[in-house]
């Protein structure tokens, strides 16, 4: 084998060395991107893409479930459509890409390429909803968006991502509540019971809402490096998107009303949290649930007479019983070659079995959180391998926690605020006044956001971190991505 190749699979730049660096060997030599000619925008390729499928699958099974239908909206939205609602197209005309022309003729009104879908759906909720039986109406489109970022970095912030967005209409304020509090809950609850991140649930300050919406609830995640990650939001829209697309209804009361509203979205940038929550110096670490290869399995010596035999019979079995598994059977490299790629790509565990393993009727299963070698029985392999699944799950979620509350640090003052930011890194619970002013200062001082307002709220002090005054919120603050 060259040296080109031994180092290929075995060197990523060390996390402490260079954390953006480490990243950036992680996405790329484990194939889950590439770089196009087009700047900000990436290819994802198949390895990468199959995480993205089973995270829409495990979602949409739960939006499913919940009574939600996918539907599929135009790409491209008129400019009177988007100016409609000034807070909307204020907060995101920075980042709008225009399509000015068709062919060789200059087009009579310019279209937006989608950065969101509010204006567009509005539109034709207006048509939709006539009457109190046409609610509540529960719509989700997977698809993907534009957004002109002026730094982009793969899966975390690009000009084009891929996403899911649903829009809700309903009869009351209450329910319009309830759902966006309930897509919210499926959010955590997703990323908790499959990706294994711990979030901090919460509501955004209205500097951080969503632009238009009365009310922004979000789940953050912490990153090895101490950043904060948005991994997603639901937005309660009220009434202000209504009243400016006259989506009205017939009430059972026989009176016309305005429909209440939610929308809430997640997006690639979850692939990014899962390598920077789980990754380590030898690559990626994927949560099995949405792991493109659960089991890879490495024949030992498969020259030999039966080994091949021995693990494509096994292979057969593990498939059968619904685990998404490998065999490695390439002749062209050599066994640790092969124990190094699949540690770089993540896949959660090894299965090798040689000659002596078959004479013991044996296999050796190997954790890629851990780096734990067993040995075990062939005999309801299936079984034992869905149970160690579950418990590489556990283990990385616990890890992570612990991760989280190792670097969730308390400040009662500016000065404890920039110490913990600057040689502690990570979250800073803090108190704070509610006033824009004070948010604005903090940010300006420290690069630090308010990322949330927990829903657990705690009592630090009686006094604002930044000014003193009387303090209304714990916040949760950080750096952020």
């Amino acid at each position: 084998m060259s040296k080109k190749k031994q180092e290929f699979v075995a060197h990523i730049t060390s996390k402490e060395e260079d954390f953006s660096r480490w990243y950036t060997d992680i996405i790329l030599k484990t194939d889950l991107v590439d770089y196009s000619p087009v700047r900000g925008s990436m290819v994802i390729k198949p390895y990468g893409y199959e995480i993205w499928e089973n995270i829409q699958k495990e979602l949409d099974e739960r939006f499913k479930a919940t009574g939600h239908k996918n539907a599929y909206f135009p790409l491209f939205i008129p400019e009177s459509l988007l100016q409609k609602e000034a807070d909307h197209v204020e907060g995101f005309a920075p980042e709008v890409a225009w399509v000015t022309h068709g062919g060789d003729e200059k087009l009579a009104e310019r279209l937006v390429v989608r950065p969101t879908s509010e204006t567009i759906i509005c539109a034709m909720y207006s048509k939709w909803i006539q009457s109190y039986r046409d609610l509540p109406l529960l719509y989700n489109q997977w698809c993907n968006v534009v957004r002109w970022e002026k730094t982009t970095r793969p899966f975390l912030r690009t000009l084009e991502f891929l996403w899911q967005e649903g829009h809700t209409a309903h009869a009351t304020e209450e329910e319009a509540q309830e759902e966006t509090m309930k897509m919210l809950g499926v959010y955590r609850e997703f990323s908790e019971n499959v990706l294994a991140i711990p979030m901090v649930a919460g509501k955004k300050t209205e500097k951080e809402k969503f632009a238009g919406a009365v009310s922004t609830y979000t789940i953050e995640a912490l990153m090895q490096d101490g950043q904060a990650l948005q991994a997603g939001t639901s937005h309660n829209l009220g009434q202000h998107f209504a009243k400016v697309f006259d989506i009205q209804f017939l009430d059972r009361d026989g009176e016309q009303k305005y429909v209440w509203q939610s929308s809430w979205g997640v997006t690639t940038r979850l692939i990014g949290a899962i390598i920077m929550v789980h990754g380590d110096e030898r690559g990626l670490v994927l949560p099995p649930k949405v792991a493109p290869v659960q089991v890879v399995m490495v024949p030992i010596a498969f020259h030999k007479e039966g080994v091949l035999a021995k693990a494509e019979a096994l292979f057969e079995e593990l498939k059968a019983a619904g685990l998404r598994v490998e065999l490695d059977d390439r002749d062209t490299q050599s066994t640790g070659w092969k124990f190094n790629e699949w540690e770089m790509k993540g896949v959660p565990v090894r299965l090798e079995i040689g000659p002596k393993d078959i004479e013991k009727n044996q296999v050796v299963l190997v954790r890629r959180d851990t780096h734990e070698k067993i040995f075990v029985p062939m005999e309801n392999l299936a079984d034992t391998i869905k149970s160690m699944l579950d418990d590489v799950h556990k283990g990385l979620y616990e890890k992570a926690l612990a991760m989280r509350e190792a670097h969730t640090h308390e400040a009662h003052n500016m000065d404890e605020f920039k110490d913990a930011l600057e040689n502690k890194k990570g979250f800073i619970k803090a108190m704070w006044c509610g006033r824009d002013t004070c948010e604005d200062s903090i940010k300006e001082e420290t690069g630090a956001t308010a990322r949330c307002m927990p829903f657990e709220q705690e009592y630090l002090d009686e006094h604002c971190v930044c000014c003193g005054e009387k303090a209304e919120h714990l916040v949760f603050f950080a750096r952020a991505y």
